[in-house]
């Protein structure tokens, strides 16, 4: 389904031979001998996986609301540009209002009452401890106060509470980015009853995005954190993109169609801001790389002249082989170097 190839960059060279074949008319002392030669080459090799991915910033918030109502006024569109703490929009707050208006009048009559409540209770403890009035009468008082005390308290709970959701109608930025998605019109109205709706999506700094690749289960033992990665979008086909490195192999799999893939993060720079959100990436992943390799063709290595053939054309083999190798292995690794008329076995 993946596949692997080696990826061969070309460099300088020496003379090899790669290929000889020859043809030799039974009967009569001439031959004809043709030989192919070709240059050692030095390049750089790898090994690679290629995956399929979604380019995604790498900080994304949505933004939803606390509290029901109708949106009053909204003060961003799709791409503007917030900071943190920047106002995105305002929910009516005439209930709100209300409510907070009513939860202080509830504060202010609880605190009367139980301002009262205490100077009583105080004066009924120390009637008590002077004998002056009985126990229920101490006990009476003992528990108007207390009662007093509570609800006083509660109604500053409920005040507080007022007060936040008042505050809530106002929806600000929790971060620098820009707005990716806005889901709310002016006068719609939100329930935030048993979830929080979504208002807004925010992503933090363009210029700094991700690819989420999906890797399939027989390459994703090759691949590990730190690997050099590159990738294409269709949306710039001649371009190609230098992701910094493999961040994260996530462990968690997905299994679609009987096909089991796990996520690879990879940090994509986007300074020019090419990079959209979205974008289908098409990733390869180095997971093997070797350079300054000397290289030749597999044909080179089965080249084995004919002494007898090469004689009657007016070469020499000089056999130079320093390896500790086997016969066998020896004869089978040979490379055959053309000097001249002399032939050489390194």
């Amino acid at each position: 389904m993946k596949k692997k190839k080696i990826i061969i960059i070309v460099a300088a060279a020496v003379v090899v031979v790669a290929f000889v074949a020859y043809f030799l008319l039974k009967g009569t002392p001439e031959s004809n001998l043709k030989l192919d030669t070709t240059m050692l080459k030095i390049a750089n090799i790898s090994t690679n996986v290629t995956a399929t991915g979604t380019i995604e910033p790498i900080t994304e918030v949505e933004v939803g609301t606390q509290v029901s109502g109708k949106i009053a006024k909204i003060f961003v569109d799709y791409n503007s540009v917030v900071k943190a703490g920047q106002v995105l929009a305002e929910i009516d707050k005439t209930n709100l209002q209300t409510e907070y208006n009513t939860q202080l009048l509830a504060v202010q009559s609880s605190k009367v009452q139980y301002d009262y409540q205490k100077k009583n209770f105080e004066r009924s403890k120390d009637l008590h401890e002077k004998q002056l009035i009985s126990d229920t009468d101490y006990e009476t008082a003992k528990y108007t106060y207390e009662t007093a005390e509570s609800a006083y308290k509660q109604n500053l709970s409920s005040l507080d509470k007022a007060k936040t959701n008042l505050g809530y109608a106002t929806i600000y930025s929790p971060i620098d980015g820009v707005v990716l998605l806005r889901e709310v019109e002016e006068g719609q109205t939100v329930a935030a009853s048993f979830s929080t709706p979504t208002m807004f999506v925010i992503a933090r700094d363009l210029t700094k995005m991700q690819v989420v690749a999906n890797v399939d289960e027989a390459d994703i033992g090759s691949v590990e954190d730190g690997q050099r990665v590159s990738f294409t979008v269709d949306a710039y086909p001649s371009d190609v993109f230098e992701g910094t490195t493999i961040t994260q192999v996530r462990l968690n799999p997905t299994t679609t169609s009987n096909v089991v893939t796990y996520e690879v993060i990879v940090n994509a720079p986007n300074p020019d801001l090419k990079l959209k959100p979205g974008l289908t990436a098409n990733i390869t992943i180095y997971t093997i790389e070797k350079n300054d390799i000397q290289l030749l063709p597999n044909k080179a290595l089965s080249f084995k002249p004919d002494e007898a053939v090469l004689a009657q054309n007016g070469f020499s083999v000089e056999n130079k082989s320093t390896t500790n190798k086997t016969d066998a292995d020896s004869e089978s690794k040979a490379v055959w170097i053309q000097k001249g008329k002399n032939w050489i076995k390194r």
